[in-house]
This record gives C-alpha cells, sequence and structure tokens, in this order.
C-alpha cells in the first residue's frame, strides 16, 4: 500500500474488518501497545488512527478497559458477505469468459457504483 500512511492503512483495516463481520459490536480491538509490538510503529500512530475511528462511531474508548467495536459499526453478517463474494465470483468468471481484462472489469464495477450512489444521492 504504498503512498498511503501508516496511520490510515489502520482506519482501513478495521473499516474492512468491521464491513465484512470480522469485527462485531462489542469485540475489543488490540491496545496500542500491542499494535506497537506486532507491527513496530510509532504509538502515537495507533493512537491516532482510534481516535479516527471513534469519532466516526464505530469504535468507543473505555478508559482502563480498551477499546471496543460499537453497535453503531453495522457489520454485514459473514453468510451475507459469503454469499454476495460468491455472487460476484461468478459475475467475474462471466465477465472473464466475455473477453474483459482486469482494468474492463474494473471500469464497470467503478461505474456502476457510481451510478448506483447518483441514483439513491450517495456520495
Amino acid at each position: 500500500m504504498s503512498g498511503i500512511t501508516t496511520y490510515w492503512q489502520l482506519v482501513q483495516q478495521v473499516q474492512h474488518a468491521i464491513r465484512v463481520g470480522r469485527l462485531k459490536a462489542g469485540d475489543q480491538l488490540p491496545t496500542a501497545r500491542e499494535v506497537v509490538a506486532r507491527l513496530a510503529i510509532n504509538p502515537n500512530t495507533v493512537l491516532k488512527a482510534y481516535r479516527e475511528l471513534e469519532r466516526d462511531g464505530l469504535v468507543v474508548s473505555r478508559p482502563g478497559q480498551g477499546t471496543f467495536v460499537t453497535n453503531a459499526a453495522h457489520a454485514m453478517p459473514v453468510t451475507t458477505h459469503a454469499a454476495l463474494r460468491r455472487s460476484l465470483e461468478r459475475w467475474v468468471r462471466s465477465a472473464r469468459e466475455a473477453g474483459l481484462d482486469n482494468e474492463s472489469i474494473r471500469a464497470i464495477v467503478s461505474t456502476t457504483l457510481q451510478e448506483s450512489a447518483d441514483k439513491v444521492g450517495i456520495a
């Protein structure tokens, strides 16, 4: 992930884990000390990422207890994620069979996402 700050990589990893259901409401994030030891990064980087996640309402910090995923973090059930992924894999296989390369597939997905968002007013 060159060009992406370590802080933002941490934020994105936690957001992704919540989206796909690997982290659920009530789950505790590793302490800043644990992350620092595991990744050999600056403690302030971890704290900044956790503050960003808290600002976004995805986690809450409980002094003396740790940082926990909130109920407001809308995770997708693992079964739903798996079913959607299987459906997407079938679509990608069909696109490849139609002769599309990765860039063409990305272009279709990106355009479809944007058009869908425009229809419902999502940025």
